[in-house]
Order: structure tokens, then C-alpha cells, then sequence
């Protein structure tokens, strides 16, 4: 007697289908994400000029996304920003920039000032020193800053650079994603 051909079990199959479909359909969730996200990355700071774009100059207004920056002017003095115990030294010298703030936008923007670099001649990139900004400005102007629509705040941002060294510009950002607007120092 013959026995009867085996039945084949669909629930491998069907298993595997719906896995392959979850799998596909998270790679095009994680690819419109990721390209809304590059996308919204690529234009947050642009200006007119492009991005990155060298936008004038010191005392001149300056444009990324919300904000309005105005440099104002640069000291290389200070070897040392605060008071007494809260006196902060720097390892070589710091640079103070001067600037305002102004918020364009029409609702409220959060200014950080660890999200502004400046550059050398060569373009060595320097960070702002938070715990020098944070002395130097008595009031925490320029320290996640929130800054209502119409307003400004003047405020400086601290640069450790080593001695004899100069800035030639500097990149100001109105949030960490966006693409930021240089500015030549003088």
C-alpha cells in the first residue's frame, strides 16, 4: 500500500513572509526617517548666500535659521575669566567674542553656546569653553539661552586657543543641526 504524499506545512512559509514584510517595511520606515532627517539637516541653517557661507562681517548681522548674529569684537587678554574661587585659567589664552543674539524666528529658540566654533588660519577648529563662557558672563547669557521671538541678548562666548594664536572666523549656529554661518574676525 502506497502511503499518502506528505502535506506540506504553510506556517514556515507564512512566518517567513511576514518577517521579510517587517523587515522591508522598517528599512523604509528607517530610510524616510533618515532622509527627512538629512534633508531637514541640509537646509535648517542654510542662508541665501549657501551654506556655511561667509556672511559679511564683524558688527554686521549675520543670519542662521532663527537667529540674528552680530559680532561685536574680540579680546585675547585674559589668561584667566571670573572671580576668586570661581576664576577659570585658561591653558593658553582665551579668546572673548563679543556678540548679539537676536531671534528672528516667530516662537521661542534656545541659543547654546557650546554649539558655536571658531577656526585659525589653518582650520583648526575650537570649541567654545563652557565653564569660561559661564564666568566670563556673570548672568549666563549665552548658556542654553532661551530667547523669545523679537528679543536679543549680548553675550560671549570663550575660546581656549594656545598663545599667539588668532581666529579668523567663527561659525555661529542657531541649534547643533544646523549648518551654521561664518563670520571673519578681525
Amino acid at each position: 500500500m502506497a502511503q499518502p504524499p506528505k502535506k506540506r506545512k504553510k506556517w514556515p512559509w507564512i512566518l517567513l513572509a511576514v518577517v521579510v514584510v517587517m523587515i522591508l517595511g522598517c528599512v523604509g520606515i528607517f530610510t524616510m526617517v533618515i532622509g527627512g532627517t538629512k534633508e531637514a539637516l541640509d537646509t535648517a541653517g542654510d542662508t541665501a548666500a549657501g551654506k556655511n557661507a561667509v556672511a559679511g562681517a564683524m558688527g554686521q548681522p549675520a543670519r542662521d535659521g532663527k537667529f540674528e548674529f552680530t559680532v561685536k569684537s574680540m579680546d585675547y587678554t585674559k589668561t584667566s575669566v571670573g572671580q576668586s574661587v570661581l576664576a577659570v585659567k585658561a591653558q593658553g589664552t582665551f579668546c572673548i567674542v563679543t556678540m548679539t543674539i537676536k531671534n528672528i524666528g516667530d516662537e521661542a529658540q534656545t541659543f547654546d553656546g557650546t554649539s558655536q566654533k571658531a577656526y585659525d588660519a589653518k582650520g583648526t577648529q575650537y570649541s567654545d569653553d563652557l565653564e569660561a563662557e559661564l564666568a566670563v558672563n556673570g548672568d549666563a547669557s549665552t548658556f542654553l539661552q532661551q530667547i523669545n521671538p523679537g528679543n536679543q541678548v549680548t553675550g560671549k562666548l570663550v575660546y581656549d586657543v594656545p598663545k599667539g594664536t588668532k581666529l579668523t572666523s567663527i561659525e555661529l549656529h542657531d541649534s547643533m543641526f544646523s549648518s551654521g554661518v561664518k563670520i571673519p574676525l578681525k
